[in-house]
């Protein structure tokens, strides 16, 4: 069941300022020994470099970073209390709290990076692909529109063959940018209807998605269980390097700069430790601008770190291929993509509502959320999820102690938590947080006011 909303109004800025009196002065940490899960990604990278360049200890905080099976084990290791905090999906605490999947209150004061994942397909499907890509210099035009998949998809479809592919979570990113590109195509991915009991996510589906935990999905799809896949670095790379599949496309050419992970916490454990929530995101904003800072001078170092087995535990030059700011999609066609992980600017770091609600409206448009709600509901659950005001607080605190200026963050004065009207989607629908139903209601397909 979903959660029970207050019916009456309560603004943004409200439960704010509501929030902030509780994170107001910044004492010791009230509990210094943490342990924390990731998922084996490039995109974990704050919180390993956050401990290996002592960040956590100049904190105060001693941690201990776990790699976790799955995404469901991690989620519920921090809901049971044997992780303090983890690198998440961005949908995992808004599912969690709003009682899709599992039921608890989980909040993320922190987005832990923009961009990231890619869309990889088998040799064969890239082969049938390529005759419908156009192509400038012997190589094929990016970005490549799942358009040029639907003959493929229809060819299947004429067989009496599913066209499979594969996704690492039901409220992962990489759920809704995979559907997100296959709609734009005119491919259906299909919807959920949990109303029904029905979690499998392909009523009228045209292709059919399914879950592959990240590390597995190269060698799924050399089995031939599935076509194709959407999953961060370095497993796209590893695709390429093993010579079994394509990456066709990143999340940056679908939608500039998306938000993608997030470092989630109970509710609870913010209220209850509200010092040691603001250092421990102190020390992650400090890894991501090291991350960042000089034009990614830091990251083979990065690279060398996450390439141990205790962390992502992939090679250097498969991890390096993207984490470095290049992108090999075809074996040898390596392109310039500098923003391809981008962990601190754009203000990459800050929770803003309008990414929270982004991801509500995937979860409204493929049925995860059963049935159509207010613009008011969409913003009340932003608020109860991300957490900009414990943010603002461990980011006064980095200017205070000359570690950070105030022109890397944004106006903590002003922010109202929306970004304004973005609008470089691969489908050139714009996206206005403010107005999530007016936004739902411009695809052709995707539920709106219906319910299945």
């Amino acid at each position: 069941m979903f959660y029970n909303f207050i019916t009456k109004s309560i603004t943004v800025v409200a439960l704010a300022v509501a929030s902030f009196n509780v994170f107001a002065e910044l004492g010791e940490p009230e509990k210094d020994e943490l342990t924390f899960g990731f998922i084996k990604l490039t995109d974990m990278a704050p919180i390993a470099i956050a401990y290996e360049n002592g960040y956590f200890e100049d904190e105060g905080l001693y941690v201990t970073i776990e790699a976790q099976a799955n995404w469901k084990v991690l989620l519920d290791g921090v809901i049971d209390g044997k992780l303090d905090g983890a690198h998440m999906l961005a949908g995992q605490p808004l599912a969690a709290t709003i009682g899709y999947g599992t039921k608890a209150h989980i909040v993320t004061p922190f987005s832990m990076d923009l961009n990231g994942n890619g869309i990889t397909v088998s040799n064969d499907v890239w082969a049938k692909m390529k005759k419908h890509i156009p192509e400038k210099d012997g190589k094929p035009v990016h970005p490549i529109k799942a358009d040029y998949l639907k003959p493929v998809v229809d060819e299947f479809k004429d067989e009496g063959k599913p066209f499979k592919m594969g996704m690492v979570f039901p409220v992962s990113t990489h759920n809704y940018e995979l559907r997100y590109w296959l709609a734009a195509g005119g491919i259906h991915p299909g919807y959920y209807a949990p109303h029904k009991g029905d979690t499998a996510g392909t009523i009228d589906a045209d292709a059919l998605l399914s879950v592959t935990p990240p590390p597995q999905m190269p060698a799924t799809l050399e089995a031939g269980t599935i076509y194709g896949y959407c999953v961060g670095e370095p497993w796209n790379q590893q695709a390429v390097f093993k010579g079994i599949g394509v990456p066709v496309i990143t999340d940056y050419e679908i939608w500039k700069n998306n938000p993608e992970k997030v470092f989630g916490m109970t509710k609870e454990f913010t209220e209850k430790y509200p010092n040691t929530t603001a250092r421990v995101v102190k020390a992650l904003i400090r890894a991501a601008k090291w991350l960042d800072e000089n034009n990614n001078a830091n990251r083979p170092a990065a690279v060398k770190i996450l390439s141990q087995s205790n962390y992502v535990g992939a090679d250097y030059d498969v991890i390096a291929n993207s984490m470095t700011g290049t992108f090999e999609y075809e074996k040898g066609d390596k392109r310039s993509v500098p923003d391809f992980n981008v962990f601190f600017r754009y203000n990459a770091t800050y929770p803003y509502y309008s990414d929270a609600i982004w991801y509500l409206t995937q979860m409204r448009r493929w049925g995860q959320i059963s049935e159509p709600q207010s613009d008011d509901w969409y913003k009340k659950v932003a608020a109860d999820v991300y957490k900009p005001e414990i943010y603002a607080v461990a980011a006064k605190e980095l200017i205070e102690e000359g570690l950070m200026s105030a022109d890397e963050f944004p106006s903590f004065d002003t922010e109202t938590g929306f970004k304004p009207e973005q609008t470089e989607f691969i489908d050139g629908v714009s996206f206005d947080g403010s107005k999530p139903n007016e936004y739902l209601k411009k695809f052709d397909i995707g539920l709106k006011d219906d319910v299945l």
